[in-house]
């Protein structure tokens, strides 16, 4: 396949170029006139559009009627189907907090699942509970709040065939600076729903801890005299921050601010969707706990957020338009930047030859007009 006359996303920013797709893979990004026609014939006009790497979503919960705790093959297939649909096509499910008993099923649905066609691919298993802080809960139920514990989290991971990426902790909780100095070598540790301090949080952060999860939400705000979690993220170089930009979950101004602060490379754009994403207003549900949804706001009965109802193409469309962000930089924060953070640089993430052929077309609206998954158009 050729994508033909589109401004593409490239690693030095938007650029006229052509684009060749041999199978799976990126086979050249030339200027525009300059391509070798693709094997299969086959050209898709991309003129007066933008052409950016199809997204990857490292924390999000649902979509279309089904939340990845479902635990079963279905219900990934459903999410990953919809997410797929909506530009991103690479995902990173998260858990809430559970039991072991409730959390081993899920694992396994993960590990036996293979993507269909027209799925994003599975790339990996965000496991942002139970080893948080009962102070900072957000939504997540705190009837199953556990202590860090290595043998539970090594017993999962075995489970789910090495597909947990991310492993969220509160710094402050019994145990949890032991736990992250014994896993963070095999797993991705990030700070989340946490009451920690400053120094606590440097403290992850030199035991191994690389991410902060949906930062500002579930955790203490910036203060001059203290600092909390959002200082020592800004402090360390090596710590990538989380923001959902949907409008809801942070003012403008302060992903603004946020992206000034940390830059385009650190930031990660996540959607932190749940089930009712896609569809109409009502009631659902998120780790066992109702939620109603009233456009795109999702709340427990006691008004406290519970994750979102927009997907992360929607995020990105928000960071642009109404927030202010350059577009390259939203969508690096919602591919190149996850990408690296789950490892997969090398195949995902950019527009490069040779890495695999996920990409998007999106008009002049950023509304997506065809995606490219796996070297195949999809619809």
């Amino acid at each position: 396949m050729q994508v033909r006359g589109g401004s593409v996303l490239t690693g030095a920013g938007f650029a006229s170029a052509d684009i060749v797709i041999e199978g799976e893979r990126f086979a050249a990004v030339d200027p525009q006139g300059t391509a070798a026609t693709a094997a299969d014939g086959q050209v898709l006009d991309a003129s007066g559009c933008y052409v950016v790497p199809g997204l990857i979503d490292l924390h999000f919960h649902g979509c279309v009627g089904h939340d990845f705790c479902d635990g079963t093959e279905e219900a990934i297939d459903a999410i990953a189907r919809h997410e797929a649909s909506c530009g991103v096509t690479a995902i990173c499910p998260a858990t809430m907090t559970y039991p072991e008993d409730v959390l081993a099923p899920i694992m396994d649905a993960a590990a036996s699942y293979e993507a269909k066609r027209d799925g994003a691919a599975l790339v990996g298993i965000n496991m942002e509970g139970p080893y948080i802080s009962p102070g900072n809960i957000g939504a997540q139920n705190p009837a199953y709040l556990h202590l860090p514990d290595e043998a539970m989290f090594r017993r999962l991971q075995e489970r789910s065939g090495n597909l947990i990426k991310l492993v969220d902790v509160a710094p402050e909780v019994d145990g949890a600076l032991d736990f992250i100095r014994s896993v963070s070598s095999d797993v991705r540790v990030s700070i989340a729903h946490t009451q920690a301090d400053y120094d606590t949080a440097c403290a992850a952060i030199e035991a191994g801890a690389r991410q902060m999860t949906h930062l500002c939400n579930a955790m203490p705000p910036l203060h001059h005299r203290k600092p909390g979690p959002i200082g020592a993220a800004f402090d360390h170089s090596e710590v990538m921050p989380e923001l959902i930009a949907d409008g809801v979950h942070i003012h403008p101004s302060m992903v603004r601010l946020l992206f000034a602060a940390f830059g385009a490379d650190r930031v990660i754009l996540i959607s932190d969707s749940m089930m009712a994403t896609g569809l109409d207003d009502g009631e659902y549900s998120l780790g066992g706990q109702d939620v109603t949804v009233r456009g795109n706001v999702a709340t427990l009965r006691s008004g406290t957020i519970a994750g979102s109802a927009t997907d992360l193409m929607a995020c990105v469309r928000v960071a642009v338009r109404d927030m202010g962000i350059p577009l390259d930089a939203a969508v690096r924060a919602a591919s190149a930047n996850p990408a690296r953070a789950l490892g997969l640089e090398g195949e995902r993430g950019s527009i490069e030859v040779g890495k695999i052929a996920d990409a998007v077309v999106l008009d002049e609206n950023l509304r997506v007009r065809h995606v490219i998954l796996r070297g195949e158009l999809l619809g």
